[in-house]
């Protein structure tokens, strides 16, 4: 019996250990083809081919579309940059006499947390058709780590209400509103404090960012700001 237990012992570790879950690993592509519209495009693509590599990588490229106002259906990156390239070649054509600047279009995503749960990566994009400006947006992806599969909020945040009043305290102070003769309602278009569309992790915290369409009254480009970890313990489900 003495023999047999270390055996035992042995094959309970070895199973234990082929059992876990790998994280993913990524790399950065660069796209490289070349354009009359001045187009760049880096992003985070999971390595491998197994299926959360796979899952992981066509959520990647979903909410990469998704941020683009380029075409009118959905469609693959590769395709979207195509299409813009497409549009620009088009107006110059019916606009020769116009001496409107190159149209730009700039992709980049960042790996900015991952843990045995959670995968947020950020997605930032700019879009130039000619005119005063250009339109830009940073966009958070919450992956579950384990499947791969795009997370909500209330995936990984519980008791949203006081979830939600401890933001509040902290958008107050970012946007230092106590002395200010601003109201919540003026800068939320006449609602009362609403969370952003935008919530992921960071190595620090929650990261919450409004793009400037999500606010009024504020010249600045986005409003953002972290709730550390230490706050957050009653509110997360996820770390």
């Amino acid at each position: 019996m003495k023999q047999i237990i270390p055996f035992l012992i042995f094959i309970l570790v070895l199973n234990s250990c082929s059992s876990e879950i790998k994280r993913a690993s990524f790399e950065t592509i660069s796209v490289t083809e070349t354009y009359d519209a001045a187009i760049t495009a880096t992003y985070s693509k999971a390595e491998g081919k197994d299926k959360l590599s796979k899952t992981i990588n066509s959520n990647v490229d979903n909410a990469l579309v998704e941020t683009l106002s380029t075409a009118e259906s959905k469609n693959d990156l590769k395709t979207i940059l195509k299409e813009f390239n497409k549009e620009y070649l088009d107006f110059k054509k019916d606009f020769s006499e116009e001496s409107e600047p190159v149209w730009e279009l700039d992709i980049e995503t960042e790996l900015v947390y991952q843990s045995e749960a959670i995968i947020t990566i950020a997605i930032s994009t700019y879009e130039f058709k000619g005119g005063a400006h250009g339109n830009d947006q940073i966009k958070f992806l919450n992956l579950d780590a384990k499947t791969g599969h795009v997370l909500n909020l209330d995936d990984f945040i519980e008791n949203n209400d006081e979830f939600k009043a401890l933001a509040k305290s902290h958008f107050t102070k970012t946007v230092q509103l106590k002395d200010s003769a601003v109201n919540m309602e003026d800068v939320f278009f006449g609602k009362p404090f609403q969370l952003p569309e935008n919530i992921g992790y960071s190595d620090d915290g929650l990261v919450l960012l409004y793009n400037v369409y999500e606010v009024a009254s504020y010249d600045q480009d986005y409003i953002e700001f972290v709730i550390p970890f230490e706050e957050l313990g009653s509110y997360l489900k996820m770390e």
